[in-house]
């Protein structure tokens, strides 16, 4: 006879016991003791350490509960604590997953309500009649469903008492061999067997009456939640609009309807080292996920009705701290908000069709553990990875992306003011981080002396050409010039790590745009690129850190700041927001949006220092026009989502095109097989070219012995001469750069290309 089963945890009942915990990746599973107490799990090291120290505990209220297989299952709560347990054999995961749950439906309907969480029934019945039916309407609900629950319970005492005696009469009938009690036997397990049918159909019936009406009620509550956090949210804004009039009077109030220079100096100095104080906040760049609701920077409220309606006669007072009449600032907003020099319907049409439309993802099946249990700690250019992690697009097309949206810098090409110059060039670089917010997939490593070329002179006005200059570590130089009047240029090596829970990217180098027409020259860096849950979850991608884009030739200075994803933070996410400054400091516009969707702009009509936020500093107050779109997000091609999210222009880096390079990352022969769904070949194809890549390494390498061994020579270092590209020193940083150093376009044309080597 085998052991018998210990009854099902009931609601209310503690559960305890042993599980195998993850811990880390050196001592893996660790056998820890776990308590189930009123929806808190709790665990210790051993038993005899519940009375004095405990090691970790998880509401159950906010937990997310998933099972992995048939011994392990996940306890989360949204990133902050998350517990990969094991237990010893199904049944006992089984017995765990329904105290788990059951504690976890006790938890929630008994959670009060907070600010933090709009989930829950109000805990003060509403004064309003509306408020108090629907407060007894809901109680009447709550009193059907637990009549519901007792039939259920009460069904499964009766199932529990005549299986048992279902078991008893079988285990007896098996025991006899003959006999005339055994007819009465079989009457026996007859009837019992009956009544157990009948209680089962009685236990399946009472179980669809409660979930029908659990579920007929369950979209009318979650339609009144939502109701309640509209009217919260309302109500909140309406309360920060109320505090933001209430300062402004107070400061009327105090004999202020134009503050007086000595006060706009002072603050104009304070803004100007607040730039230090926000360099402080560095390390908030790697907290990436849950960390605490950062302050705001600076405040906006909507500037005073006089600077739209005082005149040129009466603004002598205004003008020293505004710097500019009520002319030319709406001078600045409308040429801002709609150039009159903006592209016209009188383009020239495009003298091809280009491609809508890629074949659709292959769905194939690979165990990620397996693959990335080996790598950690280990930077992401050295680990060999199939094709399956990657999207089919290499480094170099990536990098290409960035000038989806071109038209920013030719608009800003057209702009008489630098600060409104900025402004563009600003947007521009936020517009370049929109392509990644769904892209997980890794594009394929350029090869050493790899190029990818990007044409659209004719149609866009516009030519770019990438290099794969460096192998390690990876470097790509990238150059693109307009028939507008800009030019852009960077040169990008990718530092990352894979750290188990997430990956971070950080891109090294700096990107640099220079107009012709006023020698402006600009020059910023990218943030960090994280991407979460790479081993348990669905894969998410965050962008974090601060940009800032200087104007070498006159100071102007753009302070970015890109937010990190906050579970408890009530603000958008993927928030950016930015102020574009002079040379002595004075603000002169705010952006603000977000980095996948759009961003605004608005003119700083008045500054000044306001409260204190949660860490002492002082925010500053803008007092700005009405904010006006600058840049939006084109929209993504229908069917997007089985073509690895790619956009418009995404979809064309790809396609063949007659005249490229030999060297040009069309003709990658892995990444084609990998667009056209052969996999397993891309995976064959990708290793000969990484083979391929080290044979003719270790060949330099031999050859640079054998010129350094050479007394006609002297000592030569092993060092790639790029073809199209070539090594100076950065007049603005000081640091080595490769520039464009030409012929390319013209090889292109004479289709003269033997001076490309051979890498595919």
């Amino acid at each position: 006879m085998t052991e018998p089963k210990p009854p099902t945890p009931t609601p209310g009942d503690n559960y305890k016991g042993w599980l195998f915990k993850w811990t880390n990746y050196i001592k893996g599973y660790q056998r820890r003791w776990f308590v189930l107490s009123n929806g808190l799990l709790s665990y210790y090291r051993s038993q005899a350490e519940m009375g004095h120290t405990c090691r970790g505990t998880i509401n159950l209220a906010t937990a997310n509960i998933a099972v992995e297989d048939s011994c392990n299952f996940v306890i989360s709560n949204g990133g902050a604590q998350t517990y990969h347990l094991k237990a010893n054999s199904e049944i006992e995961r089984q017995r765990w997953i329904t105290a788990l749950e059951l504690a976890k439906a006790k938890a929630v309907g008994m959670q009060p309500d907070s600010d933090d969480s709009g989930d829950d029934c109000p805990a003060v019945p509403p004064t309003s009649g509306q408020g108090g039916g629907r407060n007894s309407e809901v109680q009447s609900t709550l009193r059907t469903l637990n009549s519901k629950v007792e039939d259920l319970t009460t069904c499964n005492d009766l199932i529990v008492k005549h299986g048992s005696a279902l078991q008893r009469s079988l285990s007896e009938l098996e025991a006899i061999r003959g006999g005339g009690d055994f007819g009465e036997k079989i009457r026996q397990v007859t009837e019992r067997a009956t009544l157990f049918r009948i209680t089962s159909n009685a236990m399946i019936n009472a179980c669809r009456d409660f979930l029908s009406l659990a579920q007929s009620h369950s979209k009318r509550w979650q339609k009144a939640l939502q109701v309640e956090r509209d009217q919260r949210i309302r109500l909140e804004e309406t309360l920060e609009q109320l505090a933001k009039q209430h300062n402004h009077l107070e400061r009327a109030f105090r004999g202020a309807t134009v503050l007086p220079s000595s006060f706009s100096n002072s603050a104009l100095g304070n803004k100007g080292g607040s730039g230090k104080d926000d360099a402080s906040d560095e390390e908030d760049d790697n907290e990436f996920f849950d960390a605490m609701e950062d302050p705001a920077e600076f405040i906006t409220v909507p500037a005073d009705p006089k600077y739209h309606r005082r005149s040129g006669s009466n603004v002598s007072g205004l003008s020293s701290e505004t710097g500019m009449d009520d002319q030319s600032a709406n001078f600045d907003e409308l040429s801002l908000a709609s150039n009159p020099e903006s592209p016209q319907p009188l383009e020239l049409e495009p003298v091809r069709q280009r491609r809508t439309r890629i074949p659709d993802k292959p769905n194939y099946y690979l165990n990620l553990w397996s693959i990335m249990k080996n790598c950690i700690g280990k930077e992401l250019s050295k680990i060999p990875m199939p094709v399956n992690f990657n999207e089919p697009l290499s480094m170099l097309q990536r990098l290409s992306e960035d000038l989806e949206y071109y038209e920013l810098l030719d608009k800003a090409s057209k702009c008489q003011s630098s600060l409104e110059q900025m402004c563009y060039v600003a947007a521009f670089t936020v517009s370049s981080y929109s392509t990644t917010v769904h892209r997980t997939g890794k594009p394929f490593n350029p090869l050493l002396g790899e190029t990818f070329e990007l044409d659209r002179l004719k149609e866009c006005g516009y030519r770019s050409l990438c290099e794969q200059v460096s192998h390690h570590p990876p470097a790509a130089a990238h150059h693109a010039f307009s028939e507008k009047g800009w030019s852009l240029r960077q040169e990008i090596t990718l530092a990352s790590k894979f750290r188990g829970k997430y990956l971070s990217v950080m891109p090294l180098g700096s990107i640099q745009c220079i107009f012709e027409k006023s020698n402006n020259h600009y020059s910023w860096k990218k943030v960090t690129t994280t991407i979460h849950n790479i081993i348990v979850g669905k894969l998410w991608i965050d962008q974090s850190g601060e940009i800032d884009v200087v104007n070498h030739r006159t100071g102007d200075h753009c302070h970015l700041k890109f937010t990190p994803y906050s579970y408890f933070s009530r603000d958008v996410p993927r928030k950016v927001t930015g102020v574009v400054t002079d040379k002595d400091g004075k603000a002169h516009y705010v952006l603000s949006g977000t980095w996948d969707e759009k961003m605004e702009f608005s003119r700083v009509m008045q500054s000044s220092k306001g409260e204190n936020g949660t860490e002492g500093k002082q925010r500053t107050v803008y007092q700005t026009l009405k904010a006006k779109e600058i840049w939006t997000k084109n929209p993504l091609p229908e069917g997007a989502e089985n073509m690895y999210f790619f956009s418009s222009l995404a979809l064309t880096l790809n396609e063949s095109e007659e005249g490229v390079a030999p060297t040009d990352s069309r003709r990658r022969p892995d990444q084609r097989l990998m667009e056209d769904g052969r996999w397993d070949e891309a995976n064959a194809e990708k290793q000969r070219l990484e083979e391929k890549q080290r044979s003719t390494r270790r060949e330099r390498e031999r050859e640079a012995v054998k010129a350094a061994s050479s007394p006609e020579e002297g000592v030569h270092q092993d060092n790639h001469q790029a073809l199209w590209f070539e090594r100076i020193d950065d007049p603005i940083s000081g640091e080595p750069l490769h520039v464009y150093k030409g012929g390319y376009w013209e090889a292109k044309d004479g289709g003269d290309w033997n001076m490309c080597p051979d890498i595919f």
